[in-house]
């Protein structure tokens, strides 16, 4: 290793919020199950192989977070000079009858798992005994190695084409200790010079948190303390009919999901007995459209809407893309600057549990990822769906993963089993809802 300088590479403040943030039953883990056709034949052994060359590319995937000694500033990725990938790989078999609820239950169980702070903080399982010609691989990793984006990008350096770059030095050298002080001495700098000239960046931070938070969330069963279960379950739409949707009323198709969520939570909340006006829906923005494998890690805000619940489809689908397009800006993922040394205060004063457990601010969870329009593969096997695994936190019972991928938009949902044992009525509602946005916009095409 002679002659190869050490690299500082810090977890950034975003990855230390979220860090600070986990502190309940579930690790902050997310990831996706990718659903693969075995008609053609699939050779896991082979698979598992080709796991281990590719993810050679994604340096990030053999490092380690380590905390670094006082005054040496934020933790640190080093190289896992010990790293072996057979301990991220494993095999299960899904349970009988094998079918998609069978494989989501498997799923949830394994994303539940904490991963060990020893290794990269990852994991890649491999489930047979499923219906049909298929097999799936449920992709976990910690939240502070990547964001959505991030792991769309680890996705992309994993499957059968991905670009294989010049085998790379490892493991590298860890920096020293006067490496990692000189840099604090930097970065502490560049903080301050970033914060002088971040007053202009307070607009947009402020109009995506938005005044949507100023009035408590309404007492409902989306805001109870969640426990150490999960479940997850999936409705699908057609892309290009919910594209159409959102086109006819000049809206998004993230609009489109939040009016038939809202929609379909104000059905299932009344079923209950629980009137639901509005909902306050936590929607993740990301600061990058996109990112590489060998850069990940966080850069997302959030952005609180506050969405009417009810009323006449077309007229609340425009009412929710006007809400939404007056706290987008420029500077997307902006409020990442005013909530982390929010979260970074109430760490250090104990009290972050305290808050996500008793928040009244927001009531669901709601990210979008955009996924690759053409089928890819994985060792000549068809990934027919790629299904992402969000997360619940504190006493947010539900959470809404939205992704599209080869003309087909999945819309996953995550929550407490015991706050909610009639998920299945839940789920359908949503897709009867998409359904009926789609019909609705198939007459305008027409014209």
């Amino acid at each position: 290793m002679a002659g190869v300088t050490a690299v500082v590479e810090r977890a950034s403040p975003e990855d230390l919020m979220l860090l600070a943030c986990d502190v309940g039953p579930v690790p902050l883990q997310v990831g996706a199950v990718l659903v693969l056709d075995t008609a053609d034949g699939f050779d896991p052994r082979a698979a598992r192989s080709a796991i281990a060359e590719r993810l050679v590319a994604i340096p990030r995937l053999r490092q380690k977070l380590v905390r670094v000694p006082l005054g040496c500033g934020r933790p640190i990725w080093v190289d896992d000079r010990s790293f072996d990938v057979s301990a991220h790989l494993r095999s299960v078999t899904c349970a009988p009858p094998g079918d998609e609820t069978a494989l989501l239950k498997a799923a949830a169980s394994i994303a539940a798992e904490p991963l060990p702070w020893s290794r990269p903080p990852w994991s890649a399982t491999f489930v047979d005994g499923l219906a049909g010609p298929r097999a799936a691989i449920v992709v976990v990793f910690h939240h502070v190695l990547a964001d959505g984006i991030g792991g769309l990008a680890v996705l992309s350096g994993l499957v059968d084409g991905a670009l294989m770059p010049a085998p790379a030095p490892f493991p590298r050298l860890a920096p020293s200790l006067r490496q990692l002080r000189g840099d604090a001495v930097r970065s502490g700098l560049a903080a301050a010079s970033r914060s002088l000239a971040g007053v202009g960046r307070l607009r947009p931070a402020l109009t995506e948190l938005s005044p949507a938070s100023a009035v408590p969330v309404a007492r409902t069963s989306l805001n109870e303390p969640t426990g150490s279960s999960r479940r997850i379950v999936v409705t699908r739409a057609d892309l290009e009919q919910i594209r159409a949707a959102a086109h006819a009323h000049g809206a998004t198709v993230n609009d489109v999901v939040l009016t038939a969520v809202t929609r379909a939570l104000h059905s299932f909340l009344a079923a209950r007995g629980e009137s639901l006006d509005s909902v306050v829906a936590s929607v993740m923005v990301s600061g990058r459209p996109s990112t590489t494998s060998t850069e990940l890690g966080n850069r997302v805000g959030v952005m609180p809407v506050r969405l009417p619940a009810a009323g006449d489809r077309a007229e609340q689908l425009g009412r929710i893309a006007a809400i939404t397009g007056a706290h987008r800006t420029a500077q997307r993922g902006s409020s990442a600057g005013l909530l982390q040394p929010a979260f970074t205060a109430l760490a250090a004063l104990g009290l972050v549990r305290r808050f996500i457990n008793r928040q009244r601010v927001v009531q669901i969870f709601v990210t979008n990822l955009r996924g690759p329009g053409a089928r890819q593969r994985l060792c000549g096997a068809a990934i027919t769906d790629v299904l992402p695994i969000g997360i619940i936190a504190g006493n947010v019972t539900l959470s809404f993963a939205i992704m599209s991928y080869a003309g087909t938009l999945a819309v996953v949902i995550v929550a407490d089993p015991l706050r909610h044992p009639d998920l299945g009525a839940l789920v359908g509602l949503v897709g009867a809802e998409l359904g009926s946005l789609a019909a609705g916009a198939r007459p305008a095409e027409a014209e």
